[in-house]
């Protein structure tokens, strides 16, 4: 039984038995099975119609718990499943006239910490409390449905458990399930189960959560466990590995436009604890085991590293970033940690960081995050280019001005759409009342700070509330602008008017002068100052903009940079760019070079990348990177590797994505995929396997393979 890697071969470290529950997982069978039964109905609940939003919600969640099917995998050793279809949808699986009850919630980590050490049992007694302190006020209704919904989480876990006891073969599943989630964990075994167990009825109810940091979360019961020789290190793996395939429930196959790996289930390795100590334990190698072994890209992983990060952890990643499948990324936690510091957060709130589910940047269990992405070219090719009719500049200054003025302004729009969460009353945000929303009650109970104020997590009951803008499509406005700069107003080959009319005709009947502007200039990525100067000045701009509308919008509004596949939705809308591109291309993804433009390495597009002052991205700036198979496959491999790791954290990076693609091999996967079923590939925040990408994501992919060195 093999699991596809783009370089070379998986080791082989577990079980028989785990291998052929992970290949039937992989294979689909969980997901179909769960497609069986897309959602539970309401139709027969007398008088629904005319409940309130939030009476609606808890019936539902109620009958999710109760009719949702029960599923025992075959070897299994850890319970709970997802099993409702429509969840894979980022639906509430409950319907009422064969329509959704309600949306869901995704872009969050919950507060798996407090479930681990305190157990749910605590966070009821907090909402009984809260129903207490906010009887008779317009917070009862919230807090009545946080108890509403722990009580349905017990009853399918009670469920769970009368179906384990009355079959001998999962006694062991029973007694590690009775006290988990409700009790705190007092095992390695124990934590794994109340993890998933809580994952998996979050999700069964629609959503999307991360997990978060995995290690922290469950390092020290398994060194408590080693210490006492309760487990092996081999035994810890067989369990975590159980962990990995269950989630993996919703692989169903076929064609899913971005792949069907892409439900934020995203996990975080390493770094430092709250106090500056470092986490990395015996979970972080066990964990990248088993995603080295199974390649399974339901998961993607991030490591945190730093300057201080032992090179036992930097090659142990390396060995499975080479493989391919594009499941492990980094962060600079150095950097990390200072931005969120420089934005306001106490430095032991930003120690703790994780990620939403993607990567971008959060305090898990405390965090409402949702981002505004929009096309900075757009920007420059509507409105501070007027479409490329009747615009003129005298200089390049006066060009870059009116650019900066114009990105400003859509950033200033962004957070006047934040304005209709409230209503307006007294002294700006400081008075103002969040408006009722969408009832999403499961996972408030799970995120600190809504139980206790009695507002929902859509309703500023979170800790922390964030709506980030992230810039799109940033090199090729930054190659756009360079170009005008280099051909108009230095070079003086044509007049700015000239050049729009060349532009405005999408170049035809300019063919050598394309070729010219191509091939001469050297684009970002490429480690050129002159032109990455440009990217350095619009990344500050941008970062003013957002921390001009915080204070005003009531949210934190933390830059970010990011396209998240966008790129592709984009393209129709996109004009000829001065840089060569030809109308509706697919162009740059994240903070990336444009595709065919890097052509001096990856140390080069690290180093550009890097120039900018990337601690003013606080949400985040994902550096996309795609390898050959060639330039890891040496003997020295792994140590190419990890010197590109080290010299991202010295340089200033924030986050990177580094995969091993082939061209060629993808190209092979579209003519024959029934040969390729789980080859992976990191997309953005995700991954997905290649052949469940429609053809113009896998058009995109072979693209920007194809443009890597």
């Amino acid at each position: 039984m093999e699991f596809f890697a783009v370089n070379g071969k998986r080791p082989v470290r577990l079980s028989e038995a785990t291998r052929k529950f992970a290949y039937e997982s992989l294979g689909h069978k969980y997901g179909l099975l769960t497609k069986e039964t897309p959602s539970v109905l309401l139709d027969g609940y007398e008088g629904f119609a005319d409940l309130t939003p939030l009476q609606k919600y808890d019936i539902a969640i109620r009958k999710i718990a109760e009719e949702s099917p029960i599923r025992i995998c075959e070897g299994e050793k850890i319970s709970g499943a997802a099993t409702l279809g429509n969840a894979i949808y980022h639906i509430i699986p409950a319907s009422f006239q064969d329509k959704a009850v309600c949306g869901s919630v995704s872009h969050l980590t919950i507060d798996f910490e407090t479930v681990l050490k305190k157990g749910v049992n605590y966070i009821a007694a907090l909402a009984e409390q809260s129903l207490e302190k906010y009887k008779g006020s317009d917070r009862q209704p919230f807090a009545e449905s946080c108890v509403n919904c722990i009580d349905a989480m017990r009853d399918w876990h009670g469920r769970y458990l009368k179906e384990l006891e009355c079959r001998d073969e999962y006694k062991d599943n029973y007694n590690n399930l009775k006290k988990v989630p409700f009790e705190p964990a007092e095992s390695f075994y124990e934590a794994v189960q109340s993890l998933w167990f809580t994952f998996a009825f979050v999700r069964l109810c629609g959503n999307w959560p991360g997990i978060g940091r995995i290690d922290c979360l469950l390092g020290n019961y398994l060194e408590k466990d080693l210490a006492n020789g309760k487990i092996t290190l081999e035994e810890a793996r067989e369990i975590l590995a159980h962990f990995f395939i269950k989630g993996c429930e919703w692989v169903c196959g076929g064609n899913y436009g971005s792949g069907d790996a892409q439900h934020y289930q995203n996990i975080v390795l390493g770094g430092v604890d709250e106090k500056g100590n470092e986490v990395t334990n015996n979970v972080t190698y066990l964990v990248l085991d088993i995603l080295e072994e199974f390649g399974i890209s339901d998961f993607p992983t991030t490591v945190r590293l730093n300057k201080n990060s032992d090179k036992k952890l930097l090659s142990r990643v390396a060995d499975v970033v080479r493989l391919g499948g594009g499941i492990v990324a980094v962060y600079n936690e150095d950097l990390i940690i200072d931005s969120l510091v420089n934005y306001g957060y106490e430095l032991k709130e930003a120690r703790k960081f994780a990620n939403d589910g993607c990567w971008e940047v959060q305090i898990p269990g405390k965090t409402y995050f949702i981002y505004q992405p929009f096309d900075s070219l757009q920007i420059l090719q509507y409105s501070t280019l007027n479409k490329y009719e009747d615009c003129e500049f005298a200089s390049f200054e006066e060009l870059y001005q009116k650019f900066a003025k114009d990105l400003k302004e859509r950033v200033k729009a962004l957070g006047r759409d934040h304005l209709h969460h409230f209503i307006h009353t007294g002294v700006p945000t400081k008075d103002w009342k969040w408006k009722p929303s969408m009832p999403c009650t499961v996972v408030s109970v799970f995120e600190q700070g809504c139980i206790e104020k009695g507002l929902s997590y859509f309703e500023g009951g979170p800790i922390y509330n964030m709506i980030s803008p992230h810039i799109g499509g940033l090199p090729d406005t930054v190659n756009s602008l360079y170009a005008i700069k280099k051909l108009v107003f230095d070079e003086k080959k044509l007049t700015f008017a000239e050049f729009m009319d060349v532009l405005k005709n999408n170049w035809e009947g300019y063919e050598p002068l394309r070729r010219y502007v191509l091939d001469r200039y050297s684009y970002f990525g490429n480690d050129n100052d002159e032109v990455d100067s440009i990217a350095v000045r619009i990344v500050e701009d941008f970062a003013d903009a957002c921390d001009s509308i915080r204070y005003n919008s009531g949210y934190m509004t933390p830059a970010g940079i990011s396209t998240f596949g966008r790129q592709l939705e984009w393209a129709p809308y996109r004009l000829s760019t001065p840089s060569g591109k030809k109308a509706h291309e697919i162009l740059s993804g994240n903070f990336s070079p444009t595709p065919g433009t890097d052509k001096d390495g990856a140390t080069a597009i690290i180093k550009s990348y890097c120039k900018a002052n990337l601690g003013r991205t606080v949400s985040g700036a994902a550096l996309d990177i795609k390898l050959l198979p060639g330039i890891v496959n040496a003997e020295n491999g792994v140590d190419v590797l990890v010197t590109l790791f080290e010299g991202f954290v010295a340089l200033g990076g924030h986050f990177m994505q580094l995969d091993i693609a082939d061209t060629e091999l993808l190209k092979e996967a579209q003519k024959h995929p029934e040969d390729y079923q789980n080859l992976s590939v990191r997309v953005s925040g995700w991954n997905a396997r290649f052949v469940t990408l429609n053809k113009e994501w896998q058009d995109m992919i072979i693209a920007q393979t194809g443009s890597k060195i």
